[in-house]
């Protein structure tokens, strides 16, 4: 068995009553038998005790610890949110002001975090091109303390060298934390020297659209950082994961590598009949991508590489005019998000990277005219794509 799922596997549950999963605690609040015992808690001298499902919960240490055996980490907790997840994450290594080196290609709202939040708080952060490891280094200054970059970035699925990046934070003493939302299963980013890995537990690690959710995933001294009752930012800040969610992952979880490699699959049979067609097509597994093989070295080949696809139609008219028939046609849904069962379809350049300025989007080669395309695995690999080239056709003769 290969190790994510024997990682998976391998966290185990026997409930009270017999059960092989965990109960949903929902209870807010916890008893203690000796008054004593709570103020040590307070005090932070008796550890492992729930206090208030704000500091932990059984259901959610559960699910913690599922998915930082998923990731090869120690200890994960779950949060609100994945902007809850990257802020929490990102304000307790930078407690105090600092300079953070970020990729330049990334999320909109972690764009929008960084570049007009984070100023005001003391945080200085510098953007620079994520297929350049030297970037990364020269930007780096006395006050450094983080280096952020996601694995296959958002929306241009460019494919950042963790193995260098890993190796520059290690020689120069800093954190790097690794934003791996769009290739769970995929791709381990602490085998390359992540020290923080965060999730939008609303995509994939969900996979039904249906909730939304965030994960921290690191050390056991981290989270607990993380969740310190004096000065835990996923404590005090409050964006706790409700159990009923933590309950909902931990069983998603155990099909996490299944669906993957059914997103991989149908995005691998577009894709290739797209570049085949002469469509202006971007995706990790095929050799024209110019990361193709750095995708290779790290990634778990039996997952294949990823259900995210880009189409390039020159014009916002254009994307506009093909994701319309193709929701006309069935093809997918015009939606943000992804990870879903079904096929989910944006232009990035006006919804999720719509908070990166127009010049800043032309630095980052991010066309007006990108289509970004979450593939799903429901209906047959090959009529979905005769819709595809039925509606592509129409658009572009």
């Amino acid at each position: 068995m290969d190790e994510v799922k024997q990682a998976i596997r391998d966290i185990q549950h026997f409930g009270e009553e017999g059960g092989v999963i965990p109960v949903i605690d929902v209870a807010s609040t916890s008893t203690f038998l000796d008054p004593e015992d709570m103020e040590k808690v307070f005090r932070g001298e008796l550890e492992g005790r729930y206090l208030y499902s704000r500091h932990s919960n059984p259901t959610g240490v559960d699910f913690g610890k599922k998915l930082a055996a998923l990731e090869e980490m120690e200890d994960a907790v779950g949060v609100a949110s994945g902007m809850a997840a990257i802020s929490c994450s990102l304000l307790q290594l930078v407690p105090n002001g600092g300079h953070i080196v970020c990729s330049q290609t990334i999320y909109g709202g972690t764009y929008a975090l960084l570049k007009n939040i984070f100023p005001r708080m003391g945080i200085a952060v510098t953007f620079v091109d994520p297929n350049d490891v030297r970037a990364f280094e020269r930007a780096i200054r006395p006050e450094t303390k983080v280096l952020y970059t996601e694995t296959v970035s958002n929306p241009l699925l460019g494919i950042s060298d963790l193995k260098a990046i890993g190796a520059l934070a290690k020689k120069r003493g800093l954190k790097l934390v690794v934003d791996n939302t769009f290739t769970p299963a995929v791709v381990t980013p602490s085998r390359y020297g992540a020290d923080v890995v965060i999730h939008s537990c609303t995509k994939y690690i969900s996979g039904a659209s249906d909730l939304v959710a965030g994960a921290i995933i690191s050390s056991k001294d981290f989270i607990h950082q993380l969740v310190d009752l004096n000065g835990g930012m996923a404590m005090l800040l409050g964006p706790v994961m409700d159990s009923r969610i933590s309950h909902k992952l931990y069983l998603r979880l155990d099909h996490l590598p299944l669906r993957m490699t059914a997103h991989s699959r149908s995005a691998g049979y577009l894709a290739v009949k797209m570049e085949e067609a002469g469509v202006k097509v971007i995706y990790p597994g095929l050799k024209s991508h110019p990361q193709h093989e750095l995708m290779k070295s790290m990634m778990h080949p039996e997952y294949g590489f990823g259900g995210m696809i880009t189409v390039d139609c020159g014009t916002r008219e254009k994307a506009f005019r093909l994701a319309s028939r193709l929701q006309e046609e069935k093809f997918g849904l015009y939606a943000v998000s992804l990870g879903f069962s079904r096929t989910l379809m944006s232009c990035p350049a006006v919804s999720t990277s719509s908070e990166i300025p127009a010049e800043d989007q032309e630095k980052m080669h991010l066309s007006p005219g990108l289509l970004r395309l979450s593939i799903g695995f429901t209906g047959n690999d090959k009529v979905m794509s005769e819709r595809f080239f039925k509606c592509y056709h129409e658009v572009f003769g």
